[in-house]
């Protein structure tokens, strides 16, 4: 089964490895996923808790001449979680550039107007 977010992550990220700008520092923040075991999953969110991981951090993480850019992208239908929505506040209060967006076609856009992306979508 395709999971419509994974495959828009991967069209995003296959972009910018193309026609991301010279400098930019940037990574994909993977989904964890520890099976289907309630126990390992607990044990696993109680080290990364103490390793200080944190909910919500935004799907991109990009950094470029000294700016920070963070962007959470959803599939039509889906909103970001609360912990999501207070990463982006925090990235914003702390001087960065954040913001979410629904699709690709989205995404790119903003990447664009951020100027991480050589050129433009046709």
């Amino acid at each position: 089964m395709k999971r419509p977010e994974q495959v828009i992550h991967k069209a995003v990220a296959d972009h910018i490895r193309v026609r991301g700008v010279k400098g930019l520092v940037w990574f994909h923040v993977g989904q964890s996923n520890y099976g289907r075991n309630p126990k390992g999953k607990a044990i696993q969110a109680a080290i990364n808790k103490g390793l200080g991981v944190r909910k919500g951090v935004s799907d991109f993480i990009l950094l470029h001449d000294s700016k920070f850019f963070a962007l959470e992208i959803k599939p039509k239908g889906r909103s970001p979680s609360e912990e999501q929505y207070q990463f982006l506040a925090d990235v914003e209060a702390a001087g960065g550039f954040s913001t979410w967006t629904v699709g690709i076609d989205r995404a790119l856009a903003v990447l664009e107007a951020w100027k991480l992306l050589k050129g433009t979508v046709t």
